[in-house]
């Protein structure tokens, strides 16, 4: 009896600490956050986000990270990746069968993915890491609203509800987190941190949905971006430095306020009309991470 009571008090003490630590938006000082060579140098389908990155962050970003290693650790060797709308099959967004609370979101005609698709999985294992164990009931038009196929099957259009924004060419993460359902914010590319959402604009034309995990500055002074996505360079799944000389613009979104899944308006109107940030690393070269 005694070693019970010594049990179930435990489990309510682990709970408040995951609360305290996990269960809310996870914060920043403003400050760049700058990696070492090291942190960049990770094998390129390694599970040691949150081991690596999660010791910079608190709040609901060290469950992407989290999320991040769940989701690679399924394709070890990236998985694939492929796009093609109206390919037979079909082009996947992530290639096994996601499900929010259970509940399945999509049937995967392949197995590989591509990069917004990976993002979007890693943001619904977050949710069903926040929610975990909580006895909650997500209404039917919320939960087909989060779906990545129509009933049928078939492919679910750009900007139709919540996936189809996500998954809609441009600041997808804004329309979808920030409009759309107001689960998040917008924030600006020096208070970036492990676990934000990014949509890259390139200059040579196009975009892509990332996991930001640091800038980086080399020796001779070039700054990078290193990010998680699915990207042909890595068959799919993988990390990625990327000079941010060929980066146009970013539109960088934090998870902040999860709990609105249960209660955004599915007919909600978003503006397709989102100015990016340009990337400005500051003059004075930063000698040591900063973190």
């Amino acid at each position: 009896m005694i070693f019970k009571k010594i049990l179930i008090a435990s489990l309510f003490l682990s709970e408040i600490l995951f609360a305290q630590t996990y269960l809310k938006p996870t914060q920043d000082n403003g400050g760049w956050f700058f990696l070492n060579k090291k942190e960049i140098s990770l094998p390129v389908h390694n599970t040691q986000h949150f081991e690596t990155f999660g010791k910079y962050v608190n709040g609901y970003n060290a469950l992407v990270l989290k999320s991040v290693d769940a989701v690679q650790q399924k394709f070890p060797d990236g998985g694939g990746y492929f796009i093609g709308i109206h390919a037979k099959p079909a082009e996947s967004p992530i290639g096994y069968d996601l499900k929010l609370f259970g509940k399945s979101l999509i049937t995967p005609p392949r197995k590989s993915s591509y990069c917004s698709g990976s993002t979007y999985t890693v943001f619904i294992e977050t949710l069903n890491r926040i929610f975990n164990g909580k006895r909650i009931q997500l209404s039917e038009k919320n939960f087909e609203a989060m779906r990545m196929q129509e009933p049928n099957g078939g492919r679910r259009e750009d900007f139709v509800k919540f996936w189809g924004n996500w998954n809609a060419d441009g600041p997808g993460d804004d329309y979808a987190l920030v409009q759309y359902s107001q689960m998040g914010k917008r924030i600006k590319p020096n208070q970036a941190r492990p676990g934000d959402f990014v949509n890259i604009s390139w200059k040579k034309g196009g975009g892509h949905s990332v996991i930001f995990l640091g800038w980086y500055r080399d020796e001779n002074d070039s700054g990078y971006i290193y990010f998680w996505s699915s990207q042909r360079s890595t068959n799919g799944l993988g990390d990625k430095l990327s000079p941010i000389g060929k980066i146009q613009s970013v539109v960088i979104v934090r998870l902040t306020k999860p709990q609105n899944l249960f209660n955004f308006d599915v007919n909600a109107k978003i503006n397709k009309k989102v100015k990016g940030d340009k990337i400005s690393f500051p003059k004075i070269k930063t000698k040591t991470p900063t973190h």
